[in-house]
């Protein structure tokens, strides 16, 4: 029995060794338990912590970003839980608990900006668009580009008449599902890659009408808004608000998202 014994301990530790549990991963739970044991602050800064060690690696994880806007949002930080919610929807914004999370969020800042109204189609389409990310997107347009291969292969090489008129009408519908899925997989990236959309994190700060604290106020914004950076000069950068207005606003003010 002791021989056994020796045999499952060294093979059970032969598995741990292919398998070794990472430091991130460590660091992950000890954020997760003091998040459910309602330290907050602790949770936040563990969080913090893996999330840079991922930017240093060149990535990034909608899950993290996730888990840290829940945890400011607890903690009472709402500027800071938004622009995380954000940044999550960015790498996945078909998920649905984020985009949850992220409404009940901005339903607790002060700004209640009036948007300008879109057509219905570019809603529809803004709607579709944000099923996936981009990478899923381009996965999509690749199957479809081989769905059109086929048909065309079909179109081409069969001689069954009522074969080629089925192979023909999928083909154009595919065409037409192929580009949408390469303008929707661009428009995602440009949206990543960008980062031209930013979170006010202080607690109520002013724009101004040039980038000159001496110059006209235009209008007030506080924690938690989301602005859209046009320009940048120095210290400052050029934001328009939802409902079209523009102004300036100091750099300390602002993260961009």
């Amino acid at each position: 029995m002791r021989a056994q014994t020796k045999i499952y301990i060294f093979c059970f530790g032969f598995i741990l060794s292919l398998f070794p549990l990472s430091a991130e991963n460590t660091d992950i739970n000890a954020a997760s338990d003091a998040y459910r044991n309602g330290n907050f602050k602790k949770s936040i800064e563990l969080y913090e912590i893996i999330v840079d060690s991922f930017l240093k690696q060149g990535e990034e994880s909608a899950e993290l970003y996730y888990n840290i806007g829940n945890a400011y949002f607890r903690d009472n930080q709402i500027g800071e839980a938004i622009l995380n919610y954000e940044r999550a929807l960015l790498l996945d914004p078909g998920d649905g608990d984020i985009r949850h999370n992220l409404r009940f969020a901005n339903l607790r800042t002060e700004d209640k900006i009036d948007t300008t109204q879109n057509l219905f189609f570019v809603n529809w389409f803004r709607s579709i668009q944000n099923m996936f990310n981009s990478n899923t997107w381009a996965t999509i347009a690749i199957i479809l580009f081989i769905l059109f291969l086929g048909c065309a292969a079909i179109y081409l090489f069969v001689r069954i008449l009522w074969a080629k008129k089925v192979a023909f009408y999928t083909s154009v519908l595919i065409f037409v599902l192929l580009i949408a899925a390469n303008v929707f997989s661009f428009r995602q990236k440009d949206l990543r890659q960008n980062h031209n959309q930013a979170i006010i994190l202080t607690g109520a700060v002013t724009a101004m009408s040039s980038p000159d604290n001496n110059s006209t106020e235009v209008f007030q914004l506080h924690e938690g808004t989301k602005v859209k950076i046009t320009g940048t000069d120095g210290i400052w950068y050029e934001v328009e608000i939802a409902n079209g207005s523009v102004g300036w606003l100091n750099k300390e003010s602002v993260e961009i998202i």
